[in-house]
């Protein structure tokens, strides 16, 4: 495959990415007016943001699973389907329910679009083109921070709608491509699906959700107490041994626990929990600023832009140092950078300017750990047939750690009453999270070794 026919594959799988990426932040801005057109309270309207990651963290294995045994090209145009199909029950749904039905399909399609999307790279890109080009579908998570809520604030005037319905035409498009531009691979024999697993994953994954959107940040050790969330969270922890349990009999396991025998895929595994803890960071930046420099909520919440932008243009450069470096290298000095920039808001966060200087610096640290790295290491160590399950395997650790994450997080900041030094608090803990990841970055293979694993697995 030349350069022009990868290039066509990059530009498809990454309409498709920063659609499901774009969701995610459009949504902020329809809340309001959501709560105002169904009538519902701020606990309910919540759950458009927790039944999407719920889904999405279903869809994601699953997805990922089929898509290496059924091949990429009609899977991704299954999930972008499925996605088209959540927006439209989305858009025109006439109560809040269906609106949620919407939304669960919409993160189920979601699940997909990710992992499939990277594990195409590793089919279609030669090792050493790999960083560069998960680089640049690393930079949506930056690009739909940024454009999502401006493009939400402008449909939003002809109706919350149409955040949604914007989708259709998108997605038609990238079906429609998708059967010429998208190479066509082999459907695998395979002897049976892992149904169990299936249904033990989804049952601990809801479970785990639903307890944590039910914990009250501002009443948190109170609200941890609740028949509504310590039984919920008990029951997730319980059912973790039996979903290993499960996956370690199954003959083709939704979840590919033997490449949790590989060290370096343990690693990037902790790496990933403590990604998506330090990806909430970023949620709680616009309240800091109100708290510390004394700004209004309007103001507070741009403050979190020199963030994502520096994201978004730092994500096609790590790709590139990627390709030179190696993950270990890359990957240890964004750590670096994450923990300075967490210290720092932590200390000086009532200072303007260093607030801007430690978003920045934040910004470079987060695009080394959220980005394109991780994916690099699980296509350097997942054989051909479990591309795609290996980056599910990514996913799905990191919405655990931003769900956990989150709530942990906004316990700190009650149980300090909201005031500074709570925030300061709760930063210091996400700081010391990240120290633990730059212990685990250490243990990464070098550049030469990961370039002769990755090789290898290329010939399997």
């Amino acid at each position: 495959m030349d350069s022009k026919q990868r290039n066509r594959i990059l530009a498809l799988l990454f309409v498709g990415v920063f659609m499901g990426a774009l969701d995610i932040g459009i949504v902020g801005p329809v809340l309001p007016a959501v709560k105002s057109f169904f009538a519902v309270n701020d606990r309910a309207v919540s759950w458009i943001f927790t039944i999407y990651i719920l889904f999405f963290m279903i869809g994601t294995p699953l997805m990922a699973k089929i898509s290496d045994v059924y091949g990429r090209r009609n899977i991704y145009i299954i999930d972008i389907f499925l996605f088209a199909a959540g927006s439209v029950i989305t858009a025109f749904s006439s109560s809040f329910e269906i609106m949620l039905l919407g939304r669960a399909i919409q993160g189920f399609g979601a699940g997909g679009i990710f992992p499939v999307a990277s594990a195409f790279i590793g089919d279609t890109f030669p090792p050493e083109k790999r960083g560069s080009a998960l680089g640049i579908i690393g930079s949506v998570f930056g690009l739909s921070a940024i454009f999502g809520p401006i493009l939400g604030g402008l449909l939003l005037n002809y109706g919350w709608q149409w955040l949604f319905i914007i989708n259709i035409p998108i997605a038609a498009g990238i079906i429609a491509a998708g059967y010429f531009i998208l190479p066509k691979t082999k459907r695998k024999w395979v002897s049976g699906f892992d149904w169990y697993g299936t249904l033990v994953l989804g049952i601990l994954v809801a479970s785990l959700a639903f307890g944590v959107n039910q914990i009250d940040s501002s009443n948190f050790t109170e609200s941890l107490k609740s028949l509504y969330v310590w039984p919920f969270l008990l029951f997730s922890i319980v059912l973790l041994p039996v979903l290993w349990r499960i996956e370690r009999g199954a003959e083709d396991p939704i979840i590919q626990i033997n490449l949790l025998k590989n060290r370096e895929v343990r690693l990037a595994t902790g790496i990933s929990i403590g990604s998506g803890l330090s990806q909430v960071a970023i949620v709680f930046l616009p309240s800091f600023a109100v708290i510390s420099l004394s700004l209004s909520t309007s103001t507070a919440s741009l403050m979190i832009l020199p963030l994502v932008i520096t994201m978004a243009i730092c994500a096609p450069l790590v790709g590139k140092l990627l390709d030179k470096f190696g993950s270990k290298k890359v990957m240890f000095t964004g750590s670096f950078i994450l923990i300075a920039g967490l210290f720092i808001l932590s200390f000086f966060a009532y200072s303007f300017y260093i607030f801007i200087l430690s978003c920045l610096i934040l910004g470079v640290g987060l695009i080394t750990i959220i980005g394109a790295p991780l994916r690099y290491i699980m296509l350097s160590e997942s054989p051909e047939k479990y591309r795609a399950s290996g980056q599910a395997l990514i996913n799905i650790n990191a919405s655990a750690g931003q769900l956990v994450g989150g709530a942990l997080v906004g316990g700190i900041i009650a149980s300090g009453g909201g005031t500074y030094a709570g925030y300061e608090f709760a930063y210091i803990a996400v700081g010391i999270a990240a120290v633990m990841m730059l212990f685990l970055t250490m243990g990464l293979k070098g550049r030469l070794e990961q370039v002769k694993t990755m090789k290898m697995h290329s010939k399997s």
